[in-house]
């Protein structure tokens, strides 16, 4: 029976249920409590009851019916709407979760089931030794990611953990407030200057033990590569729509694991989600540049994005000599690293400004800063047209600021142009045949109602590497006057040399003088189309111009020729657009949105990030609208994720292209959430 005073309080019993880890069973708790009770005063009755001497600082309340936690401990019940029937679990905040890396591989460690998706990433990167974790995110499977795997292993009821590193040790945000100076360009190396393995950032941070050695090989280095068995085990997008299938499963960075209903011990996929790299630091990026090979590798042998088949040479010749170096156990470093007469990063950035403050060096004179760099050159060009072979006409070109005017030849070029680009905005896409002799750019220039396709035609290796470098800059809205343009021609130049197959491989060299199985480095259907041997002697061939390079040179020119295809970074979802009676297939890119015929798989029309003017979304029936310059606007409803999952792509691109423009070098979580967040 209740008192007058529990009446006249209007108290009422509160059941806890407490998980707690030690216990194989959860126990209920009931508590005496009043309204104006805050959430912290329910925590401290609760710890007082239990009566068990431990440390309770890591666990809060989570509201089963609510799906929400009650971090808020300052509210009271009232103000949180807890009454008597509500369902309350005194829970860890921080619990095991399985992480599959890039690499395939699998780590344990302890994450933060309270914090949102984004926070608990740039945790878990922390623990990785990973920077930019902005760029990352976690990915839940579809139900036939492992589905090859549950088949063979039918009979075996126990999980695998032998290939599983874990890091329960090293809880991802316990401990003191990592400084920001950790993630600046003058942060201490994160390798072991005695031996060369990189070091975990455990021990930069937490601890005064660095990672063991097969940890190392793990997170830092390759993996030898997967037998052809095993690749076939391997789940594989066969279409589009497996595609869309696929990205249905990135979670909400807005809302913690536990609300988008992630178990204790789940097996997640850490990815890189946004394909926009920037920073690649050999010195400390040891673990992020291997994951980002590591991903880039699987995207090619497992056929998610298409490339020729003298590309799929050289992404082999380079997997191979990756392969070959990791067996000497070479480091990710690059050998300047270690030397004791080092530069000080910070002097050599003043001395850097203070020549550019200065105007550079005494023989730069006037001129050459006022003198506007121009190329004049013939090339032919094509426009594709409808029952139209595919004929070159040659013109005269110049290319000056950012754009491209053409004449009929070299005498009218103080006359009116035949037609004038602005490759500002634009796609710069490689049409590329080094083995033909074809030196071709494919250029898609925005207009109102999609994109204008126009292809031009280079002699020679080095009028394409000039002219290509221009109009990447010119799309980024930089002229040839810009100090990038330079090495990007030589960037240019060096893959195309890659592609240069050397016929006249050395006999020692030879494929029955090397341990390889070449199926292992390309995709099965570029597999079934040679013999072994025969494949084995063409990747011999393409290895003869890498075989040079060092580990560090070998991943990153693997990244950088992943990033020049023609589909690299492309997302793709099911969608319907407003109006029509058909579905489509949206393609999601760094910047710009295609519509895809999900029948034929070919381009319908492309928008360009750089023309949207706002993008918003109907909550109510589940709608994205996007509106563009010159009155262009469209909606659509996303069938194959949640409409969230596409406003929260767009929304993180373009926080992405603030900091690669420097607008935002250092991490914005505020921004990235205004952009990618919305009300429901």
């Amino acid at each position: 029976m209740l008192s007058a005073s529990d009446f006249a309080s209007a108290s009422w019993d509160l059941v806890v249920r407490v998980d707690h880890p030690d216990e194989e069973e959860q126990k209920d708790v009931t508590l005496r409590v009043s309204g104006d009770l805050h959430v912290g005063g329910v925590m401290l009755k609760l710890v007082e009851q239990i009566n068990i001497a431990q440390d309770w600082s890591d666990f809060a309340l989570w509201w089963e019916q609510k799906r929400c936690w009650l971090l808020k401990t300052h509210w009271t019940l009232d103000k949180c709407g807890v009454q008597a029937d509500a369902k309350l679990v005194f829970t860890p905040q921080h619990k095991m979760l399985r992480l599959r890396l890039p690499n395939v591989k699998t780590v344990r460690l302890r994450v933060s089931f309270s914090a949102v998706v984004f926070k608990a990433v740039s945790d878990i990167c922390k623990a990785l030794n990973i920077r930019r974790p902005e760029e990352l995110s976690l990915l839940k499977p579809s139900s036939d990611y492992f589905k090859k795997k549950k088949k063979k292993d039918k009979n075996n009821k126990e999980p695998l953990i032998e290939d599983i590193l874990n890091l329960e040790s090293s809880p991802t945000i316990s401990g003191p407030p990592v400084s920001p100076g950790l993630y600046s360009k003058t942060m201490t190396p994160t390798y072991d200057p005695v031996n060369g393995t990189p070091v975990s950032s455990t021990m930069t941070w937490f601890s005064d033990s660095p990672l063991t050695e097969q940890n190392c090989n793990i997170l830092a280095f390759s993996q030898p590569p997967q037998s052809p068995e095993a690749l076939a085990d391997m789940y594989q997008s066969r279409s589009l729509v497996d595609k869309t299938k696929l990205n249905a499963g990135w979670l909400d960075s807005s809302r913690s694991l536990m609300e988008q209903g992630i178990q204790e011990d789940e097996q997640l996929l850490l990815r890189f989600k946004y394909y926009t790299f920037f920073d690649l630091n050999p010195k400390y990026d040891a673990v992020r540049i291997n994951q980002l090979y590591e991903q880039a590798r699987w995207a090619i042998v497992l056929e998610e994005i298409d490339c020729t088949e003298e590309e799929m040479l050289i992404f082999a010749a380079l997997q191979f000599h990756v392969s070959t170096s990791a067996k000497c156990r070479r480091p990710l470093i690059i050998q300047d690293c270690t030397s004791e007469s080092e530069v000080d990063e910070v002097e050599a950035a003043l001395s850097n400004l203070e020549v550019t403050l200065e105007g550079g060096k005494a023989d730069n004179t006037l001129e050459d800063i006022t003198d506007i760099p121009k190329l004049a050159d013939n090339l032919k060009l094509f426009r594709p047209k409808k029952l139209i072979l595919k004929a070159f006409k040659q013109y005269w070109f110049v290319f000056k600021d950012t754009s491209i005017t053409y004449f009929k030849n070299k005498e009218l070029e103080e006359g009116e142009p035949v037609e004038k680009l602005n490759l500002r905005g634009c796609e710069v896409v490689p049409d590329v045949n080094v083995a033909g002799r074809k030196f071709g750019i494919k250029l898609l220039i925005p207009v109102a109602d999609g994109m204008n396709e126009v292809y031009l035609r280079c002699d020679h290796e080095n009028q394409y590497a000039q002219w290509m470098a221009a109009c990447i800059l010119a799309s980024k809205g930089k002229t040839m006057a810009d100090s990038s343009y330079q090495p990007e021609v030589l960037n240019i130049l060096s893959f195309l040399r890659m592609k240069n197959r050397n016929s006249t491989s050395s006999v020692a060299s030879g494929p029955e003088n090397m341990d390889m199985n070449p199926e292992c480095f390309v995709s099965p259907r570029c597999a079934k189309k040679h013999k072994s041997k025969q494949l084995a002697a063409r990747i011999m061939e393409a290895h003869q111009n890498v075989a040079q390079m060092s580990l560090v040179e070998a991943k990153l020119r693997f990244i950088q020729a992943w990033q020049s295809l023609p589909e690299f970074g492309l997302t793709y979802y099911l969608v319907r657009f407003k109006g029509s009676k058909k579905d489509d297939i949206l393609g999601v890119s760094y910047n710009r949105l295609i519509r895809i015929d999900a029948a034929t798989g070919v381009p319908i029309t492309t928008w360009r990030f750089a023309n949207m003017k706002q993008w918003n979304v109907n909550w109510e029936i589940r709608q994205v609208a996007i509106e563009f310059d010159q009155n262009v606007s469209i909606a659509f409803s996303c069938l194959s994720a949640d409409c969230k999952v596409v406003h929260e792509y767009i929304g993180g691109y373009i926080f992405l292209s603030t900091r690669s423009k420097g607008q935002n070098e250092t991490l914005d979580e505020d921004l990235f959430h205004k952009l990618t967040g919305g009300q429901e």
